[in-house]
């Protein structure tokens, strides 16, 4: 966003807000689909910001759920069942025979356990359907099957008749840069499908794989992207696997589309400290690995003033905890009260993933910024109170 975008939407709609700018998140899919092999199709897991996923509609194979939240999201919004990946630790029972029952068209389930495995056949039986799976491989912790178990399924899988077994999912965990980790994952997967077609003859048709690509929050961050990704690539190219390869990508798409802004209202000196309070907070900022504002974010104060000497100053958000610090030490000319702090790449779990219902304070604003320029409000700002009101006294 532009600095007169910045300053006029802040002035015309009030902070705290969120804006998400369409045309940086298109040219960043644009980004991730030409540095990736051909044979690699994207996923986009909107756990990571819902309000953007219709915008990705169009250039977007395939959408995450891993609710029943999430999946009506996507039906607000229109998304074709046959892009949606159903997945969750946890798969509501009455949510998944009401998709059976009423979407037969779903692209995939994924199985994360034997009791979700039971649940999808005997819907499946219940509609007299055979209903597509992926199998999510555990990478040790609560998700996913074990590697045993998956085998036992995979062997004895003509007992469920009412699923399609395409092949596997699998997800290690997020912000990883390391390729030597990417590396030994993607070979472990290729001698695992390998070993299922030897020993059972079960062919893997599709992989689904969730790199964790980073994203990157702080100043200081230095990391080669264009490298990265080329040797990346040249270890998908090595996989013998023929199966289809999907990347499951949530941060690593969102995040750069989005900005965060919020004011200063108020000014204060304690113990020879600058204090900043804003309108916002840890309530609706959420930087991965982000702890009492020990790294320092990627943003900017609004007007940038040219005159005067820098002061250093600590920004706070308006909850009542300690914890509540956005920035320590910040250098500014002239800070007052009004101001506008910009807080940039937060297109990724800010809005969902916040202490949202502390202290009963609205949820922000948010915008899109399409790609005309034109500004696009989607969420007014919403009271919380409710939520935190007993229905009856």
């Amino acid at each position: 966003m532009t600095s007169e975008q910045i300053g006029r939407l802040a002035a015309e709609c009030g902070t705290p807000a969120y804006v998400f700018d369409i045309s940086v998140l298109k040219q960043r899919v644009a980004y991730l689909r030409s540095r990736l092999p051909e044979r690699v199709q994207l996923c986009y897991a909107i756990k990571a910001n819902t309000f953007i996923t219709g915008a990705l509609n169009d250039s977007m194979p395939r959408f995450e759920v891993c609710s029943p939240g999430e999946y009506r999201v996507c039906e607000a919004l229109h998304i074709p069942p046959e892009k949606l990946v159903i997945s969750g630790v946890y798969k509501t029972p009455s949510f998944i025979r009401e998709l059976v029952e009423t979407q037969p068209g779903i692209g995939v389930y994924t199985v994360e356990s034997p009791v979700q495995l039971r649940l999808l056949q005997e819907a499946a039986e219940a509609k007299k359907a055979t209903l597509p799976v992926l199998l999510r491989l555990t990478s040790g912790n609560q998700f996913g099957l074990d590697k045993p178990v998956l085998r036992e399924i995979i062997a004895n899988r003509s007992q469920w008749d009412g699923l399609d077994i395409l092949g596997i999912q699998y997800f290690s965990g997020t912000q990883k840069t390391s390729l030597k980790k990417l590396k030994r994952e993607l070979e472990h997967l290729d001698e695992l499908i390998a070993e299922l077609e030897s020993e059972y003859g079960f062919v893997c048709r599709e992989l689904e794989y969730g790199p964790g690509l980073p994203a990157f929050y702080f100043q200081g961050d230095t990391f080669d992207e264009d490298a990265f990704f080329a040797e990346f690539s040249q270890l998908i190219q090595q996989l013998h696997t023929s199966a289809a390869i999907t990347f499951e990508i949530g941060r690593g798409i969102a995040a750069s589309c989005g900005t965060y802004l919020t004011q200063v209202v108020d000014c204060k000196r304690n113990k020879g400290q600058n204090y900043a309070i804003l309108d916002g907070g840890m309530n609706h900022l959420v930087y991965f690995g982000q702890s009492m504002a020990m790294k320092l974010p990627h943003c900017r104060v609004y007007p940038l003033r040219s005159d005067g000497g820098e002061e250093v100053w600590n920004l706070c958000g308006a909850l009542c905890t300690a914890n509540d610090i956005l920035v320590k030490q910040l250098s500014v000319r002239q800070l007052r009260i009004g101001d506008v702090i910009s807080f940039e790449n937060t297109g990724a779990y800010c809005m969902t993933e916040g202490i949202s219902l502390f202290l009963s304070r609205a949820l922000p604003q948010v915008f899109l910024l399409r790609e005309d320029g034109s500004v696009l409000p989607v969420r007014s700002a919403t009271d919380t109170y409710p939520l935190n009101t007993p229905n009856a006294q």
